[in-house]
């Protein structure tokens, strides 16, 4: 399995594309082929995800129950506006300008990788989410792996 990540600042070109970094698209898998899915995140930024990692979060949200209002609420703002895109051969593709606006993109980005998916964002908006204090950093590591062994045992 190919993991996304690394940290990089990007610019859109005057058409309003963005170049994935090499090792981002590098790590894309083979299955997606070119194609990935573009969709809001939950805080101000875009959210690109491989198919194959799409469809796993797509099969769970569209397999809950359409007669509950709650869900039906969840399932429209979920899929608002998300699109398939495909990358050219430089690893090229348009920000829709609904999505642009949503994550407040100017011309620079940072692009995120998180393991399964790519973060896009306005680099201003990046770091207002980002964790400041390091001892708060620091415990909130301890709260989700402290009890966790780092390396599987027998590797």
């Amino acid at each position: 399995m190919n993991f996304l990540s690394g940290e990089y600042e990007c610019k859109l070109d005057p058409k309003g594309r963005l170049v994935l970094p090499a090792k981002i698209k590098a790590n894309l898998p083979e299955e997606s082929g070119n194609q990935v899915v573009l969709t809001r995140g939950f805080e101000p930024c875009l959210v690109l995800y491989p198919q194959a990692a799409w469809k796993v979060i797509y099969d769970k949200v569209a397999s809950l129950n359409e007669f509950n209002e709650e869900y039906r609420n969840f399932q429209r703002n979920f899929f608002r506006g998300n699109t398939e895109v495909e990358l050219d051969s430089a690893g090229r593709f348009i920000l829709p300008r609904t999505m642009v606006r949503y994550a407040e993109i100017e011309k620079e980005v940072i692009v995120v990788g998180l393991g399964n998916r790519v973060e896009i964002w306005n680099p201003d908006k990046y770091e207002d989410f980002l964790i400041k204090d390091q001892q708060g950093f620091s415990s909130l590591a301890q709260k989700f792996l402290g009890d966790q062994p780092l390396i599987e045992p027998g590797i």
